[in-house]
């Protein structure tokens, strides 16, 4: 039985150490052990300052964090382990085919091959995410099979991140940020979105 006791949201630090997709941050001489997507592990420095959205997973005998770069990234795994059968690692593993938006995306098109390439997850599975999840995630961004050309994480967007820090939900806050230009300023694309609403 898995529990989120949400008590630890962020770890902001020093990268202390890498390895295996897990990284210590330093927070004032406490080290927080965080498991973390591919693209997130592989575009840190040890020595950084890096945050990471947390999400504590509290089982009967053991606790873990698991970080995000983004809150939409954390949202997203939110979603991804509130389907029967994905726990914590498939999670990790389904956000590390891509960056968030690509995912997302991938989801959003019902893309269950894309899916079901994640470590852990089969078929049946990646198709469970595709039903529990499609009318969840938001509109696609962009039609068709989900290719993963960046070696990069897409930039945060902030704008994002600020309305989920508001209480909309996933799906709520890419739709309102749909039609609204994203060369604005944040301040300006929440302010439209919210708007829009």
């Amino acid at each position: 039985m898995l529990y989120n006791q949400a008590m630890i949201a962020h770890v902001f630090g020093k990268l202390a150490e890498k390895f295996d997709n897990t990284v210590i941050v330093d927070v004032h001489g406490i080290g927080y052990e965080i498991t973390i997507p591919t693209l997130d592990f592989e575009n840190v420095t040890l020595g950084d300052d890096v945050k990471f959205y947390t999400y504590h997973a509290v089982r009967e005998n053991s606790e873990e964090l698991f970080g995000f770069s983004s809150l939409a990234a954390k949202k997203l795994f939110e979603l991804l382990i509130s389907v029967q059968g994905v726990g914590p690692k498939a999670g990790i593993s389904i956000l590390s085919l891509g960056n968030t938006e690509q995912v997302r995306n991938a989801i959003a098109n019902a893309d269950s091959a894309f899916v079901s390439k994640a470590a852990g997850v089969g078929k049946k599975t990646a198709e469970r995410i595709i039903v529990d999840l499609s009318d969840k995630v938001g509109l696609p961004s962009s039609f068709g099979k989900t290719t993963v050309e960046v070696s990069k994480p897409s930039e945060p967007d902030e704008a994002l991140d600020a309305l989920i820090a508001l209480g909309f939900q996933l799906k709520e806050a890419t739709a309102a940020l749909e039609n609204v230009d994203k060369n604005l300023p944040t301040a300006e694309r929440v302010r439209l979105a919210l708007k829009s609403r």
